[in-house]
């Protein structure tokens, strides 16, 4: 499993192509350049995994869920949604046309890691969000000040 680490800010054209960030490639050299994109379930943002980090992500979710029950069927069917992509010779990434409408307006995206994959934001909802979301320290607290050091710890 890759660790990805870091912020990054893109200038994005208006065939939705960005040039991938030198410091985030480093992190994934070992990956074999294909990545998968998607629409984020809970942000107006996309989330960009590579290609073996969301293969596991589907493979996981296959032994949780039931093909055969609707509402299983329906979640696996939305979290698998997506398109794969590859940088170009330029290293430069294309976001699908299904997944456009989320940076159609933006000039520049803002690449921010979760560790396990990269979320895709337009940078003016991303100062939107970011700003939104003054009560984080709150949050935080509440979520993990309750865990005992070896919950911490695991």
């Amino acid at each position: 499993m890759a660790l990805i680490l870091g912020k990054e800010y893109c200038k994005i054209d208006s065939n939705g192509r960005f040039k991938f960030p030198v410091a985030l490639k480093k992190q994934l050299e070992t990956d074999d350049g294909r990545f998968v994109i998607r629409q984020s379930i809970y942000s107006e943002c996309l989330e960009m995994w590579t290609y073996a980090e969301f293969r596991e992500e589907v493979e996981r979710l296959q032994k949780k869920l039931n093909p055969y029950r609707r509402e299983d069927r329906e979640v696996l069917r939305k979290l698998t949604e997506g398109n794969i992509v590859e940088l170009d010779s330029n290293d430069r990434l294309l976001v699908p046309a299904e997944q456009k409408a989320v940076v159609a307006k933006a000039k520049e995206v803002v690449l921010l890691s979760t560790g396990k994959f990269i979320e895709v934001w337009d940078k003016v909802a991303y100062d939107k969000m970011n700003a939104a979301s003054n009560d984080f320290a709150f949050r935080a607290e509440a979520l993990l000040g309750a865990l005992t050091a070896e919950e911490h710890d695991q």
